[in-house]
This record gives C-alpha cells, sequence and structure tokens, in this order.
C-alpha cells in the first residue's frame, strides 16, 4: 500500500506540473481496483484526458461520478457529468444529453454555487452552437456573475471568452475580440487550469481567423503551440494544428501546413473526431489550390463522413471540373444551412459568386456580392473586404462595367497583400487582368498574369499556374522566351524560439538585416531577385557554380552573424539548374516548380541541390546522392547536399 500511495503522489505531482504522459505512466503502474478514491480517479481521468485516451478518461471519470453521487456530493458529480457529456457531445451520442440531464439535476437547488457557473456555461456554449445569440450571450454573461461573486477565475475567464465569440458573431467585433484578449491574458500568465487555457486559446484564434485577422490568429497560434508543447499534451495539440495550419495555407507557406494537417488528422481521429473533420476539410482546401482535385474530392469526402461541411471546397471543386450546377446546388445548401452566422456566410459567399458568374447568373452573383460587402463593412475585417471586393470586381467585368471591375480588383489585390494572402492576391490578378483585356490595356494584362503566374509557380498552385500560363500563350507576344538558369530557393526556418528569444523589435530588425545582406550576396554573385515573400526570396543565377557559392556565403554569413552576436535565423535552400519560360521579369515552368520542391526539402542550415546540378560545380564538397519524390512532379529526382561549413 505505501508503494501505491508513493506512486499516486507522484502523479499527482507529475500532472500539476503539467507532465501528463508522465502521470499517465505512473497510474498505470496501479492496478485499477487500488484506483477508487474519486480524487485519484478524477486525477486518472484528466490525465487520460490530455494523453488523449478518451475511453479510458470517460471510464475513470464515470467510476469517480458514482462514487460521488453515493458519497451525497452532488457539486462534484455535476462537474463530471458535465465533462462526460461533453466527450459524448463531440462524437454525437445522444449520451450527451442524458449526462447534461444527470448535472441539472444534481445542481437543482445550488443556483448559486461555482458549480452551477459550468452549467450555466454549457448553457451558453450550446446556445452558440445552435446559433441563438441573445441567449447565448445572457448565459455567458451570467456566467461571467457568478465566477466573479465566487472569485473562481475560471469560471470568470469562460465568461469573458463566450460574451466576446458572442459579440463577435453579433457584429460587435472590437468590444469582443477585447474580452478575448483579457481572457487570453489571463491563459498566458498561468493563472488559469489546463482545460480552461485551452478554450481560452481556440476561442481567440477562431475569432481571429472568422475575421479575417490572420496576423493575431497566428501569434495566438504559435502562443498556444508553445503551451501545448510545455504540456507534453497529445491529442489536443491536433486542435491547435488545424488553426496552424489554415494560417500557414493562407500565408502561403503550403508544405509545412500540410504537414500540420497530416499530424493534427492522427493527433484527433479518437480524441475529437469534431475536429478532425476540420482538418480534412483544411487538407482538401489545400490540395484543391495545389491542384490535386482527386486527392482534395476524397478529403472533403472524408471531412462530410466526420460531419464537418465540405463546403465552400467541395463546390469549388466541382466549378474546378466543370460541373456548375452540382456546385451550385452545393453551395446553395450550404448557406441555407448557414443562415444567421454572417462569418460563416463570409467564407462561402465568394464561392456562390463564382458559381453564379460560371453559371450566367450575373443578377445572383451580384446579389451575393453585395451581401459580402455587407458584412465585411458591418465586421470590419480586411480580409473580407478582399474577398468583396474580388467578388464586386468579377460582377463589374461581367457587366462590362470595366472602370469599376479594374477598381475593385485592385483594391482586393492591394487588401490582399496586405494581409498576407498571396494565393488569393493572385486569383485578384487573373481577373484583373481579364480586365485590363476588356479596357485595351494589353501591357497592364500581361504584368498581371505574370506576376500571378509567378506567385503560383512559388506557391506550388499548379493548376492556377497552367491558367496564367495558357494565358498568357494565348497572347501571342514575343516577350517571352525559354532560357537556361540556376535556381535558388531560401526560406527562414523554425523562426518562433528564436523570436520569442529576442522580442518582436529585435526581430524586425534582424530581419531586416537578413533582406539587405541576402540582397548584397545575390548582386555579388550575378543573381536577378524574381520574387520576395514572407521569410523567403527566389532568385535566378546564370550558372550553378555562382548560385551555390551564394547560398554558401548566405550560410557563413548567417553563421557569423550567430556566433558574433548570438543569434541569426536557421536558413534553407534549394539549387536546380533547368530551362523555364522567361518574360516580364519573371520565370515560370516546370524546372522553377522543382527548384521549388527542392529548396522545401532541405532543412534549417542545409543547402540541397539536384544531383545534375550539383556535378556541374567545381571545388564545392558535397554529399552522397538521395533519390526523392517531389510533389506535383512525376518523375523522382536525385538530390545532394552541398557541403559548406
Amino acid at each position: 500500500m505505501a508503494e501505491v500511495a508513493e506512486r499516486l503522489e507522484q502523479a499527482r505531482a507529475a500532472a500539476a506540473s503539467g507532465a501528463w504522459p508522465q502521470a499517465y505512466a505512473l497510474l498505470r503502474e496501479v492496478d485499477d481496483a487500488e484506483v477508487s478514491d474519486p480524487d485519484e480517479l478524477e486525477m486518472l481521468g484528466e490525465v487520460a484526458w490530455w494523453t488523449g485516451r478518451v475511453d479510458e478518461s470517460n471510464d475513470a471519470r464515470t467510476r469517480a461520478f458514482a462514487v460521488r453521487v453515493e458519497r451525497g456530493e452532488e457539486p462534484r458529480a455535476a462537474l463530471l457529468a458535465l465533462k462526460i457529456a461533453r466527450e459524448f457531445e463531440h462524437k454525437r451520442s445522444p449520451l450527451a444529453e442524458a449526462w447534461w440531464t444527470r448535472a441539472e439535476r444534481l445542481l437543482a437547488g445550488k443556483e448559486d454555487s461555482v458549480e452551477f457557473g459550468y452549467l450555466v456555461r454549457t448553457r451558453a456554449r450550446l446556445a452558440l452552437i445552435r446559433g441563438n445569440l441573445d441567449e447565448a450571450l445572457g448565459q455567458a454573461e451570467e456566467t461571467l456573475a457568478i465566477g466573479t461573486r465566487h472569485g473562481d477565475r475560471n469560471l470568470m475567464a469562460l465568461g469573458l471568452h463566450d460574451k466576446g465569440t458572442v459579440l463577435v458573431h453579433r457584429g460587435e467585433a472590437d468590444e469582443g475580440m477585447a474580452l478575448l484578449d483579457e481572457a487570453t491574458v489571463a491563459a498566458v500568465s498561468g493563472e488559469l487550469e489546463p482545460y480552461t487555457t485551452a478554450v481560452v486559446y481556440c476561442g481567440i484564434i477562431a475569432a481571429a481567423r472568422d475575421l479575417g485577422d490572420y496576423a493575431r490568429a497566428g501569434d495566438w497560434t504559435e502562443a498556444a503551440k508553445r503551451w501545448c508543447d510545455r504540456q507534453s499534451i497529445s491529442g489536443f495539440p491536433g486542435v491547435c494544428r488545424v488553426n496552424r495550419a489554415e494560417i500557414m495555407r493562407l500565408r502561403g507557406s503550403w508544405p509545412e501546413a500540410e504537414e500540420e494537417i497530416h499530424r493534427a488528422v492522427e493527433e484527433l481521429h479518437d480524441f475529437h473526431p469534431d475536429v478532425a473533420g476540420l482538418a480534412f476539410y483544411e487538407l482538401g482546401e489545400l490540395q484543391l489550390r495545389m491542384g490535386d482535385l482527386d486527392a482534395a474530392d476524397q478529403a472533403f469526402r472524408d471531412a462530410h463522413a466526420l460531419g464537418t461541411d465540405p463546403h465552400p471546397g467541395l463546390a469549388l471543386l466541382r466549378l474546378a471540373r466543370g460541373e456548375v450546377e452540382a456546385a451550385r446546388r452545393g453551395i446553395r445548401r450550404a448557406l441555407d444551412d448557414s443562415a444567421g452566422n454572417r462569418l460563416r456566410l463570409a467564407r462561402l459567399l465568394p464561392a456562390q459568386v463564382e458559381t453564379a458568374l460560371a453559371a450566367g447568373a450575373v443578377d445572383e452573383a451580384k446579389a451575393s456580392a453585395r451581401e459580402l460587402d455587407e458584412i465585411a463593412e458591418a465586421f470590419r475585417s480586411e480580409s473580407i473586404r478582399a474577398w468583396a471586393a474580388a467578388s464586386t470586381g468579377a460582377v463589374a467585368l461581367a457587366e462590362d462595367d470595366r472602370a469599376t471591375a479594374m477598381q475593385s480588383l485592385r483594391r482586393a489585390v492591394r487588401i490582399s497583400h496586405e494581409v498576407d494572402a498571396p494565393y488569393e492576391a493572385a486569383r485578384a490578378r487573373l481577373v484583373l487582368a481579364e480586365a485590363f483585356d476588356a479596357d485595351g490595356d494589353e501591357e497592364s494584362a500581361e504584368l498581371e498574369l505574370r506576376t500571378a503566374h509567378a506567385t503560383f509557380e512559388r506557391l506550388g498552385a499548379a493548376r492556377d499556374a497552367r491558367i496564367a500560363a495558357e494565358a498568357l500563350g494565348r497572347r501571342g507576344r514575343d516577350t517571352t522566351v525559354r532560357t537556361g538558369r540556376t535556381f535558388l530557393f531560401t526560406d527562414i526556418v523554425d523562426s518562433t524560439p528564436l523570436l520569442e528569444a529576442i522580442g518582436d523589435e529585435a526581430w524586425q530588425n534582424l530581419i531586416s538585416w537578413h533582406d539587405r545582406t541576402l540582397r548584397g550576396l545575390f548582386a555579388d554573385h550575378g543573381g536577378e531577385e524574381v520574387d520576395h515573400a514572407g521569410d523567403g526570396f527566389f532568385v535566378a543565377f546564370p550558372d550553378p557554380q555562382s548560385a551555390a557559392q551564394c547560398a554558401i556565403a548566405i550560410q557563413l554569413s548567417l553563421a557569423d552573424h550567430r556566433r558574433t552576436h548570438g543569434f541569426a535565423p536557421q536558413l534553407r535552400a534549394g539549387i536546380h539548374a533547368a530551362e523555364a519560360q522567361q518574360g516580364g521579369g519573371s520565370y515560370w515552368g516546370k524546372g522553377v516548380h522543382e527548384a521549388a520542391r527542392i529548396g522545401e526539402l532541405a532543412s534549417a542550415g542545409e543547402i540541397l541541390a539536384s544531383k545534375a546540378t550539383a556535378d556541374q560545380l567545381d571545388r564545392i564538397a558535397r554529399g552522397d546522392s538521395r533519390r526523392v519524390e517531389l510533389k506535383g512532379i512525376a518523375e523522382p529526382v536525385d538530390l545532394v547536399e552541398i557541403s559548406w561549413r
């Protein structure tokens, strides 16, 4: 018995410090029959939940519930009932309703208690899910009031979180985000229990994402990820990863986004099927943009099977396949199901405009564009304003109102760049090129097409790049030539730990130094900067030797800065010599796509080159070759690492 007591005490200490896997391992050394005290059972339930073992968690909590009821400890039993109900809700089980009813019965007559506050909080959350914002707001305010009366920081934070979320959905975005920020500060400062912290993090990320405030969503996503890493949590990080992946996709970091999604699916399948559905949906959105329509189709089907609405992605997929009527039916049903949820409508309406225009229903598209613009102004969201401007421009072009089309589409491009959404900016450029052509300005049209094409190539949006290339080819101009170049792609890797260590101001100074240094080295080695997006550069060199020497000089400069100043970003680089189409200050084609994919495979501090390129180098050491598959490229490629240390 002494050994069991010691194990339980060690597990309790590990759980208190957030060392969930260690706590679970200690508890598994104790026989189930010896874990019978309700406190111990609750600890087992908590530890199992945080390590992703939901069924085991529910079993322990159910046993603890029975003991609490038998002892007459109704409030504690009610809290357990609410936790058990929550997990059955995630699985869409009718048992959730039964457990909620048990909690309500146990708390009858105890309306001014902390435990009743958690029941009220559950009512607020369910009302929000049903779209009853007035009821949700009232319940959230009561949650906050009960938490305040009893000095319960967790209940107060949940009340602030829920009230802020409701206000955001009501269109009172500034006030709502202020409350969410207040709750999140409490989470960041370590004042709250782990579950409350997780809820608050997810809430502010979701609200910022819905409002299109990707910078804010990205900042809080990184903070949530750091918290998850410190807690050594399995399961819940998958929720963080879905949010993180969406931000990465919107900002153009597609390989990293895909990796996060696959990890999220693995972590969430049993832990939280609802969010696993969102992960599959996000995967479908990414694959649709990358041009892999079959893979996107399967991902949307997987999302639907888990209860996630597969639109607007599925409608856009059908549109890409020429199934216009099927796309219209799908998006109309999604719009009907989302009536009253204006932030959800904002995500659906751009697809509604696109499908309506494809069907020739200009008036229908115009009404949807107008509604989208109204939502953008109501929520004062820059991202939604970009979607609205792109939709308004497309409708105006269909009506041959070229002046309005060009003005709106230029606005869409500008705002998309400001919110760091490169794919959306490039898509708007394609339509803007059509508007310029209709107005007789062929030079401006070609410039937009080339810029869009370069962006699609860099992102790996194969289908859109092909559309842009075909549009350029139809122009029949002699400004495009096929030429041989060596392409270098660079990108900063794992910037978050360094940013945390040195702070925002020092980081911005460091990035400015990074850009200046690299541009100077490009010039020294005869490189032509083609594109610069985020932390990465795309540069063309006349030959492999100059490209490799430049990449080595870059890594040496960063290493020297790290040695003399104590910090510098880690950078990866990819080099590939190939023929490509050149024109308008840009390069595109299969060779560029291969070079970009090689750069993505490099690790921090690594320079990778195709073997065929490395074989042309003189007096530059390199490692052994390895054969790899490049995404979007049919044939495998041999790669080697260029030595620079």
